[in-house]
């Protein structure tokens, strides 16, 4: 075999061997998208990282014994930073999606949470979820997360509108260039938490319509993704992740 059809090779069928590296350098990298309200949010204030993904993450590395190293990342950029091994797992909240999982895998869920719609209390023609999807209507999503596949997929009248940067989804409705922009519910507390022009829409949707989020790691690794999957397990059980859910208000979203 030569070099280059080795190192092919080792691409193709990498060893599950995470674990034992992780433990043989003494550091947990994690990747988490820092603008993430109550998920793993760089507080402007303090200057700290705060929320749940933070907190938790802090258990894992705890349990494996190891240094934690945060790899700040985006919803844009982070499948491509688990790839190419930036990042030993990726932890802020990330949403399980069948294009996801075609190229990461995930672990059990955690938190689930509906879309909800952030609009400014002055609008004068949406007053409602149902009243979003109008032909005269601009509706705004961050690339790369889950909102944008689905409102691709929802919209029959309203135009879609895709922005970059999650900051420019609140700028395009106080601008009026949008009527309102879609989030989950971590966010779209912050917006309620920060701004008083904020108004929050929520869909009527049943249970099976939320999106489940879950920790995210390489493909080719069944027992890193085990030793995820008991540690989910195990801040559910022994009631770590409600403690952590409550303490940044997302108790209403956390899966027993």
């Amino acid at each position: 075999m030569t070099w280059s059809s080795f190192s092919q090779a080792q691409v193709a069928a990498p060893a599950d061997d995470r674990l034992q590296r992780i433990e043989a350098s003494g550091e947990l990298r994690v990747c988490i998208w820092p603008g993430y309200f109550a998920i793993s949010y760089s507080n402007p204030k303090s200057g700290r990282l705060e929320g749940i993904d933070i907190d938790l993450s802090a258990e894992l590395a705890r349990e494996l014994g190891v240094e934690l190293r945060y790899v700040n990342t985006h919803f844009g950029r982070f499948i491509d930073d688990i790839e190419a091994d930036a990042c030993d797992i990726a932890m802020f909240g990330v949403g399980r999606t069948e294009a996801r999982m075609q190229r990461i895998d995930f672990s059990a869920p955690y938190l689930a949470s509906g879309m909800y719609g952030l609009t400014t209390k002055t609008h004068g023609s949406i007053d409602s979820w149902e009243a979003m999807d109008q032909a005269d209507h601009v509706v705004c999503v961050q690339r790369g997360t889950y909102m944008e596949a689905e409102m691709r997929r929802r919209l029959k009248h309203a135009q879609l509108s895709v922005v970059d940067k999650p900051y420019e989804r609140e700028a395009e409705v106080q601008s009026g260039r949008a009527d309102v922009f879609i989030t989950d519910y971590p966010y779209g507390q912050k917006m309620l938490k920060n701004f008083d022009w904020a108004r929050l829409l929520t869909p009527k949707q049943a249970a099976g319509e939320k999106f489940q989020y879950a920790y995210a790691v390489a493909k080719g690794q069944p027992q890193w993704l085990a030793r995820i999957d008991q540690f989910v397990a195990a801040i559910k059980r022994d009631g770590r992740l409600k403690r952590y859910a409550d303490l940044h208000g997302l108790g209403p979203i956390v899966i027993d």
